[in-house]
């Protein structure tokens, strides 16, 4: 009979501790996928602030104008289910046309000294420093998530409901060495 009532205590705390287990998990990958989607907003705050740039800059450089305009109607969407690949892709090419309007404005001293232009460029900044604190934020809930998946017994439950391992964003030459404002 103690032996009867022990196995179900047993049972019925295996129980609450595997539910427990699962909804850590399911918590964790919601806050990893909603990490993504701040990083998502952020990329998508920069583009808004350097499409005002180019529309400032289309009086001093038609034709440079029109090819960053061109970039960035190619460019793809991002959102909260898109890859990192994908996110990492869509910065790059506005570090691209970023790195274009910088190099116009150095060719038209006039637009480097317009009011609209300094608080886009700021703009761009401010959003700059936002899309690197969500990187920081997110890669923060990947460590957690991840680790969750590989400690003992938690990876039991990780691999019998087919949790894996969240990807990092990781730094790169070309996002250690942002373009000057300046």
């Amino acid at each position: 009979m103690v032996l009867t009532i022990l196995a179900i205590i047993f049972i019925i705390v295996f129980i609450f501790w595997l539910i427990k287990t699962y909804n850590t998990f399911i918590t964790l990958a919601e806050r990893v996928l909603n990490g993504k989607a701040q990083i998502a907003t952020q990329i998508e705050s920069r583009w808004d602030a350097v499409k005002s740039l180019i529309h400032a800059t289309k009086k001093y450089a038609q034709y440079e104008v029109e090819t960053l305009e061109t970039v960035t109607e190619k460019r793809v969407n991002v959102g909260k289910d898109s890859s990192i690949n994908e996110l990492e892709q869509d910065e790059s090419a506005l570090n691209n046309v970023v790195g274009r309007l910088i190099a116009i404005s150095e060719n038209y001293p006039d637009l480097k000294a317009s009011e609209v232009y300094k608080t886009t460029m700021d703009s761009i900044q401010k959003h700059e420093d936002n899309v690197r604190a969500a990187r920081m934020i997110y890669n923060d809930v990947v460590t957690k998530f991840n680790r969750q998946l590989k400690m003992f017994p938690s990876n039991i439950v990780a691999k019998l409901f087919n949790f894996t391992e969240k990807e990092y964003f990781e730094g790169t030459e070309t996002k250690q060495e942002m373009p000057s404002w300046e």
